[in-house]
């Protein structure tokens, strides 16, 4: 007797060659689930060699899509209305699941309460990752709950302090799952350019529903940028939640030094004290990670400046518009 489908676990792929075998060898090794889970692949059109390795996965249901129809948020609609499952876990192409219990974590919060909707589940950075965002992943999973549990977030509809809610709602859908009836229901995902995920969250605060934090349900990602590629990100992040509505102020050249050598001093003493990192490793990102921070600072100032009907402007700044 077939089991009726407890979660259908997204992967959005487009060029996912990298990580995309280890994830689904990972999704293979799941365990301590009341349910059968199904593998729901929407690819927007790659052309490495991503659609054959999930010909290596039969299991694996796969929804073809040309790359111009690919938008973070619709795309993410569709993968809800494709689903079978009562749960939709979605990762992206290079979020791999850290061990077989990764999504029985996940799904954890919503026996809980049927009002918990939406959970997050952790990010744990690579091993080769540049100290910078290794420590900014870091603290932000940390700041959102403590190892080994569940954290709920919750505030009553008309009791929102609007200044807290970007922390609140904060959301991320490199690794999260929500409820189906949810996401094709009252609360889609936003059609955007960026930051789909933080307005799912706080739309999920402002109904007085509750959003999970998962510290069990682990994914091993951080992003593979060179120096060049995160600036680029550094500026589209801004601009984008500049362009839903997040307060930036403009940052002055002197706000820039100050952020920047704090962020050198900051980074220079977690490297040092750093026990992943062996003698020489220290030496290479003592020189190295400083050029970061410049690189992160002088990408975030023209981002909190420029004009946001500039377009022309933007894309000149932007990694999303070098890489189309």
């Amino acid at each position: 007797m077939t089991r009726e489908v407890l979660a259908t676990v997204v992967i959005l792929t487009y060029n996912g060659e990298r990580y995309l075998r280890r994830i689904l060898e990972a999704l293979r090794l799941q365990t301590e689930l009341s349910g059968e889970i199904e593998v729901l692949i929407i690819d927007s059109g790659s052309t490495d060699s991503t659609i054959e390795i999930i010909r290596e996965f039969p299991e694996v249901r796969v929804h073809c899509i040309p790359n111009h129809e690919f938008q973070h948020g619709r795309t993410r609609n569709l993968a809800a209305k494709l689903a079978q499952g009562e749960f939709v876990a979605y990762l992206t192409h290079d979020a791999v699941p850290l061990g077989p219990h990764w999504l029985a974590n996940l799904l954890a919060p919503f026996s809980i309460s049927s009002n918990v909707v939406a959970v997050v589940g952790k990010q744990a950075p690579r091993a080769h990752c540049f100290p910078l965002l290794k420590y900014e992943i870091r603290g932000v999973f940390a700041g959102l709950g403590a190892d080994h549990g569940i954290t709920l977030y919750q505030s009553p509809p008309g009791a929102i302090d609007e200044g807290m809610i970007a922390g609140l709602g904060f959301y991320s859908d490199v690794n999260s799952a929500a409820r189906r009836a949810t996401l094709v229901g009252s609360i889609p995902y936003r059609e955007v350019d960026y930051a789909e995920d933080q307005l799912f969250g706080q739309a999920v605060i402002r109904a007085g529903l509750i959003k999970a934090y998962a510290s069990g349900a682990a994914v091993e990602h951080s992003n593979d940028l060179s120096l060049s590629e995160y600036g680029k990100r550094i500026f589209d992040e801004t601009v984008g939640l500049r362009k839903i509505g997040y307060n930036i102020p403009e940052m002055t050249k002197r706000a820039q030094l100050t952020l920047t050598l704090r962020g050198i001093v900051g980074d220079t003493a977690r490297i040092l004290r750093d026990p992943a990192y062996r003698p020489i490793r220290k030496l290479y990102w003592l020189v190295l990670n400083p050029v970061f921070q410049v690189r992160k600072w002088s990408s975030y100032r023209p981002a909190s400046t420029v004009a946001l009907d500039d377009a022309l402007a933007i894309a000149g700044g932007s990694l999303e518009a070098s890489r189309r």
